[in-house]
């Protein structure tokens, strides 16, 4: 049941204060179209260090697709989705439309066992939906329509409930972010795994670093950690050969003050470092490659589980986190791969 307040209904299952979450998850949710195609042309382009490989088509021509596939994602859905496979009691603070896209996106949390209590519902917005181009080599590109998760807010309510969470898990935020993001900062219990969405690491590190102080575990895939890198004077001129170098990404966004930094650098495994420490992760092969489509999603929130389940075991960690993906990648959709706490 929802009631009306300045044009967004609020969920009227509120939280009492007494309930306590193991982890939130912030950001968006949104419908996923899929679709396949064999007729793009892969084009290499490492001059340019955040835009390695390119995926072009005829400009003007009608492009046939192979197959298509409906399902859901979202990075702030996907994570919640995987934490509560794994056992934990997780809800997504995420806004979406008064629209059917909205209720299916309900229907799925419901059934996946994600706590829909601090779902927000905006009046006369589209819900948000994503377009994935899935290309020759089973790789994904994302067209995002970020729609009513561009109205999420964070008001008191949702912050008190935050206090009493373990985890918040927190993904790509739009609209209103930088207000957001200051508040969801402010909470000073709790642990936070933050996953920054593009708009957040086009800021630089130097604006991010206040938060970064506070982040428990900074997740990232490589481009994104060159991103920031070259955000900074000192690496802006440095070289492919220093900048594609993953270890150099962990040290330098490591000094900004997160207590863990994770680089995901697809077929290349992943990384992280953790009180100096640097840890490596080859990938695992997965039984038949669908598409790529949530595993960054997969591996990140799989890995806090793991940080969870396994007392802090990085090693460990990182090994779930892997099998994690791998599973996902089987499989079409950012949701339907996932493992549960039986698999493990």
């Amino acid at each position: 049941m929802y009631c009306m307040g300045n044009k967004r209904e609020y969920n009227l299952n509120k939280i009492s204060n007494g309930v306590k979450y193991d982890v939130i998850t912030i950001g968006g949710a949104t419908e996923d179209i899929t679709f396949y195609t064999k007729e793009g042309i892969l084009i290499n382009n490492k001059k340019d260090l955040i835009r390695q490989k390119l995926l072009a088509f005829e400009y003007g021509a009608k492009i046939k697709i192979d197959k298509s596939f409906s399902g859901f994602g979202g990075g702030a859905a996907n994570a919640a989705v995987n934490l509560s496979n794994f056992g934990f009691k997780a809800a997504c603070l995420s806004a979406i439309g008064g629209d059917e896209r909205g209720q299916r996106i309900l229907s799925n949390f419901k059934k996946r066992g994600v706590d829909i209590a601090l779902i927000q519902k905006v009046k006369n917005k589209e819900t948000g939906f994503s377009f994935l181009l899935v290309g020759p080599t089973n790789e994904h590109i994302v067209f995002s329509n970020r729609a009513a998760n561009n109205q999420l807010a964070i008001g008191d309510y949702e912050l008190r409930i935050m206090k009493n969470a373990d985890w918040i898990y927190l993904t790509s935020l739009s609209g209103e972010w930088k207000n957001n993001l200051e508040k969801i900062f402010s909470v000073k219990s709790g642990k936070i795994a933050w996953n920054p969405g593009h708009r957040q690491i086009l800021t630089g590190v130097l604006n991010l670093s206040k938060y970064f102080k506070r982040t428990t575990c900074l997740i990232l895939n490589k481009d994104e950690a060159i991103e920031l890198a070259i955000s900074l004077k000192k690496y802006k001129n440095k070289g492919p050969a220093f900048l594609n170098k993953v270890k150099n990404l962990l040290l330098i966004l490591s000094s900004y003050g997160p207590k863990i930094v994770l680089i995901t650098s697809g077929r290349h495994g992943a990384s992280a470092i953790a009180e100096g420490k640097i840890y490596h992760r080859p990938v695992i092969k997965e039984k038949q490659r669908a598409d790529t489509t949530g595993v960054g999603d997969a591996f990140g929130s799989a890995f806090i589980a793991g940080l969870e389940l396994y007392k802090q075991d990085i090693k460990k960690s990182l090994l779930l986190a892997s099998k994690n993906a791998a599973s996902v990648v089987s499989l079409p959709g950012a949701q339907n791969g996932l493992l549960n706490k039986k698999d493990i």
